[in-house]
């Protein structure tokens, strides 16, 4: 398989592929609104679709859907003194009417309204202008204290649009492709910033202004390059708004990992290692090498690796961190992160107890553990697992080293049925 079909592929496997329903969903929520606040029964009228979804660079597994409703400028003097939460309440209680049976409820300064696997958050808004023609919207930013505050996403979804139309589509592309890489990598990355940087990027080259998917290895090797050049910073400012986009957690040192993976698949271009390396940067969903026949029948071992990409929604918000200590009898414990770190070898007959150390998830969520293991004595023993297991309850994966290669430990925060954080650990036994 070329690189061209690789890629393109690949894009193919993480389209979005709810569109019809995700349309009617923001179909009804606006009919209902319409329906409270101007009395007719419109299903597009008033409202904007934004987020990643509005501005087209989301992917498959997308779970958390934005849009805008413009409220009638007659009803600002209703809710301008300190009236927030009132208005807040009055889009929630005029969704909930209409759709009794739906999950809806007030989160923080937008309406939920939660779906079986996504939900939409809906934010009400005043249509602005500047003195220059300029627009804005307004949106409630502390309901108690009565603030509000501005926002842009018209000018953010007209900024991408205009330079992805510029870059031969190219950019757009390269966001979906960041999106992949986030959810495979478990680093947290607000959509907004993976937008901004992936626009960043294309704007400081011209390098891939006219290139097609047969460019699509070297595009991620320099983009990841240039994600872990950057200077830290705990913010960015939007395309086309100008408006800060914070930055939750230091991405530069996944980023380089991802750089050095390209490195070795563009090496290894025409070989099986190419595949598997570009696996490791985005997921299950980019494409196995195509295995010969002749390796078929000579396998004496069975694959029984699962992805957790079959088994859910992948949209990772939130960070998490595993651990591990590594223990026998008569040996003081240390941890596995020690010991890499200082080069001492792990031998077999260890005791291995894997740890959720530290998680972001808010609330309740259900942790799935996999394990795998790799290389040519796996294979040899047709030890391969990697099953995708349910936690017991503790938090902790207990295993023990019994034979040399290359295994791997990944960890899974699954909330209302959407894997929202991934962890993973490599145990390289000598």
């Amino acid at each position: 398989m070329s690189v061209s079909d690789m890629f393109k592929e690949f894009l193919e496997n993480i389209k979005v592929q709810k569109s019809d329903q995700f349309k009617q969903r923001y179909e009804q929520i606006t009919k209902a609104l319409n329906l409270k606040f101007r009395g007719t029964d419109s299903t597009t009228a008033n409202s904007l679709q934004v987020g990643s979804y509005g501005r087209y660079t989301g992917i498959k597994g997308i779970s958390d859907l934005d849009m805008v409703y413009i409220m009638p400028s007659s009803k600002w003097d209703d809710y301008k003194d300190h009236k927030q939460s009132k208005l807040l309440t009055d889009v929630k209680e005029a969704i909930k009417s209409r759709y009794p049976s739906t999950d809806v409820k007030v989160d923080g300064l937008v309406v939920s309204v939660k779906y079986q696997s996504f939900h939409v958050e809906v934010q009400p808004v005043f249509d602005r202008y500047n003195s220059d023609g300029s627009g804005y919207f307004e949106f409630p930013h502390t309901a108690n204290s009565g603030s509000w505050k501005k926002t842009k996403p018209r000018q953010e979804m007209k900024a991408i649009k205009d330079l992805n139309d510029e870059k031969n589509k190219n950019l757009r592309l390269l966001c979906k492709m960041a999106r992949s890489w986030k959810n495979k990598s478990g680093v947290a990355m607000g959509g907004l910033l993976i937008d901004t940087l992936a626009y960043n990027f294309m704007k400081s080259t011209t390098e891939y202004d006219s290139a097609g998917y047969s460019s699509f290895g070297y595009l991620s090797r320099d983009f990841f390059e240039y994600l872990a050049g950057q200077d830290k910073q705990d913010h960015y400012q939007a395309p086309g708004s100008n408006q800060d986009v914070n930055v939750k957690k230091d991405f530069r040192k996944k980023a380089e990992e991802a750089y050095n993976l390209c490195v070795d698949a563009i090496e290894a271009e025409g070989k099986a290692k190419s595949n598997k390396k570009w696996r490791e940067v985005y997921g299950s969903n980019f494409p196995k090498a195509e295995e010969k026949s002749v390796e078929k029948a000579a396998a004496t071992w069975r694959d029984t690796e699962q992805f957790i990409e079959d088994l859910y929604p992948i949209d990772v918000r939130y960070n998490m961190r595993l651990d591990c200590d590594v223990s026998q009898a008569g040996y003081r414990t240390d941890s596995l992160f020690q010991m890499l770190l200082k080069k001492t070898p792990l031998r077999p007959d260890k005791q291995l107890q894997f740890q959720v150390g530290e998680t972001e998830v808010p609330g309740n969520y259900t942790l799935l553990w996999k394990v795998l293991n790799q290389g040519p004595e796996a294979q040899r023993r047709n030890e391969i697992r990697g099953q995708i297991v349910t936690d017991e309850g503790y938090r902790k994966r207990n295993e023990r080293t019994s034979f040399r290669g290359e295994h791997f430990v990944e960890c899974y925060a699954v909330q209302n049925g959407v894997v929202v954080a991934r962890a993973s650990i490599d145990v390289p036994i000598q």
